[in-house]
């Protein structure tokens, strides 16, 4: 290496790591968190504010998943077991399904409903059907926690709504991203979900990776007012599975945008990689002692156009959820570093979603029959039925008629469509002033002008009248 050369790699050195030194120290409401993890070897890329205390929100939902999978594992429940919605499932905040009280619903159904939908009802119903209550489930969700390595969470509900106690941090959501990777690879299927059916109702999955960004393939996004926006996104490539976490994003298209930029950044091969700090892996860093921030004045405060929300769909022409932010413009121009120049984030596709339901365990053949009368067009409109219902009596009175009828109406038919020619009855186009006196529409005619055509009518002979029905 040459003298110059060296000294603009040192240079460069110096200015990446003033960088990460900053990025130490800066304030977590304003960069928020964000990790990015090897998900083989647990290997930390990037960090930043990694290990600082956090409100997950709905993020949660993968640690219910991992403990509910876990008792399947156990034998104590199968994704078959059905579980009663209960008063206190239903009377959780939105987003839910909103299934009545004594609705049965499975676990493999609960969990699709809960990872795609977000739902806070499902969520409840599975730690009621698995520990017989949220606090017992709670419980269970942080002894898992810890053993996992999870010392900075602690959880008391099952589904992230709004909790002092209810604390993560990016790191610990790395290490659960890893754990449910290398520990559930049969029900991978269940954070790969891109879309579920209900009925005629087809909900697409929150996290806006996947389908958009190459080879996103989970898991889980959250939001509420006091955490921002949240994602714990996964990706692979080759032989390569990377796992990034953002959280306190300003909107939903802010984390999908972030984690596409971290995904891209662990699998591009950068030539100065060499410079940037090592962090070591995952479960080693050092936990941070302090409050979790609160973002609700940032990111729900009166600044915003319209409320903040996990369901928000971005707006085109530069809104992200009622903020004008450059994380909307990114989502269509930004273009990763490779020879055919693809999007980062490209267009949603077309998907498949998958069926969802209520009740017992559907056979192959039971959802396909389901989905075939579901596709079934419908046309009846607003009075149709009544139409369709009066139809039939209408072709018997017709029947019923006589050929002297029949004629009558028709004769009367033929000298009302004459009387109307003559009356003027045909569609008007003013042109001009002139036109208009020329032509004046009908029924508007002046009473000079409508008279004649009154007295020609009357020295017509008169219409024989029709038969009454």
């Amino acid at each position: 290496m040459h003298y110059s050369q060296f000294l603009r790699a040192l240079t460069l050195g110096i200015a990446l790591g003033s960088l990460f030194a900053s990025t130490l120290t800066a304030t977590p409401a304003q960069a928020g968190a964000s990790i990015l993890v090897e998900a083989d070897s647990g290997k930390v890329l990037r960090a930043e504010n990694a290990t600082y205390p956090w409100y997950p929100a709905s993020v949660t939902k993968l640690m219910t998943m991992y403990v509910t999978l876990q008792a399947v594992k156990q034998g104590r429940i199968t994704p078959d077991t059905l579980f009663t919605v209960s008063r206190n499932a239903l009377a959780q905040a939105p987003t839910k399904m909103g299934f009545g009280v004594g609705t049965q619903v499975t676990v493999d159904n609960a969990l699709k409903m809960m990872m795609v939908k977000s739902a806070n009802d499902m969520a409840v119903l599975l730690a009621e059907g698995v520990d017989g209550s949220i606090e017992n489930f709670a419980d269970d969700m942080t002894r898992t926690a810890h053993r996992l390595g999870m010392t900075e969470s602690n959880f008391v509900n099952p589904n992230g709504l709004p909790a002092d106690g209810q604390i993560t941090s990016a790191r610990d959501l790395a290490i659960l991203a890893r754990a449910l990777i290398h520990d559930f690879p049969e029900y991978n299927y269940y954070w790969h979900i891109p879309a579920i059916k209900f009925g005629r109702r087809v909900i697409r999955n929150y996290n806006k990776l996947l389908g958009r960004y190459p080879g996103a393939d989970g898991m889980k996004t959250g939001f509420i007012c006091a955490s921002g926006f949240n994602l714990v996104a996964t990706a692979t490539r080759g032989n390569k599975q990377l796992i990034a976490v953002v959280l306190g994003a300003p909107s939903s298209a802010a984390r999908a945008v972030k984690a596409a930029e971290l995904l891209e950044s662990g699998f591009t091969q950068n030539p100065l990689s060499w410079l940037t700090p090592a962090f070591g892996l995952v479960d080693k860093l050092a936990p941070i002692n302090a409050d979790p921030p609160n973002l609700h004045d940032e990111v729900c405060g009166r600044h915003r156009k319209r409320p903040a929300a996990e369901d928000e769909e971005d707006e085109a022409g530069g809104e992200s959820g009622g903020v004008d932010t450059p994380f909307s413009a990114l989502l269509s121009s930004l273009r990763a570093p490779t020879p055919k120049g693809a999007a980062l984030l490209s267009d949603f596709g077309a998907v498949t979603p998958t069926v969802v339901y209520t009740g017992p365990t559907r056979t192959p053949a039971q959802l396909a029959n389901l989905s075939a009368s579901e596709a079934a067009p419908h046309h009846k409109k607003k009075g149709s039925a009544k139409t369709a219902a009066a139809k039939p009596t209408d072709e018997k009175e017709t029947d019923k008629k006589t050929a002297h009828e029949k004629g009558a109406d028709e004769k009367a038919k033929t000298e009302k469509d004459a009387t109307d020619k003559k009356a003027g009855a045909h569609s008007w186009t003013p042109t001009s002033s002139s036109a208009l006196a020329a032509s004046p529409p009908p029924g508007l005619e002046t009473k000079r002008d409508a008279e004649p055509p009154k007295k020609r009518h009357k020295t017509k002979p008169p219409i024989r009248p029709t038969v009454a029905q």
